[in-house]
């Protein structure tokens, strides 16, 4: 089992912030989780795909914008969204809301570093430069979705 008050806190840009639930080698790469807390209006990822997983975004709190394809959509609080493997996307809190979302994975990989790297990006520590040479270790890979705000 695995306790929120637990979790690994990863600091984010403006209050925003990850809560390391449970990554994939600690569920035998059945799921890995998350949850994503955005302050208002915060992006919470550069387009991407996931290779090998699925990706559940149940919203908590708030309201989700997420650009799935070329469909942009918005997922509010109790909603639940599943991104197929292979599908670009991007998600953000919504303009005017913060969002509040628990997010898994499955397969679960090893993603946990992938996080990391983003708050040590946030921090000025690192850059995403680095991150871009580990996508395939982390089934995070970057595409290019000009419908997308900037991040």
């Amino acid at each position: 089992m695995f306790r929120n008050e637990s979790a690994e806190v990863v600091r984010l840009a403006g209050g925003s912030r990850f809560e390391l639930l449970a990554d994939g080698p600690d569920t035998g790469g059945v799921v890995g989780a998350n949850r994503l807390v955005l302050d208002v209006g915060a992006d919470g990822a550069k387009p991407h795909f996931h290779a090998r997983s699925s990706e559940v975004f149940y919203v908590l709190g708030g309201v989700l914008e997420v650009l799935v394809g070329d469909r942009r959509t918005t997922v509010a609080e109790g909603g639940l969204l599943v991104v197929p493997p292979t599908t670009p996307h991007a998600f953000g809190a919504a303009a005017g809301s913060p969002a509040d979302v628990l997010v898994v994975m499955t397969p679960g990989v090893r993603r946990f570093g992938y996080f990391r790297h983003l708050g040590r990006i946030a921090a000025g520590t690192d850059t995403f430069e680095n991150l871009v040479p580990r996508q395939e270790e982390y089934d995070v890979h970057f595409v290019d979705l000009p419908d997308w705000r900037s991040i």
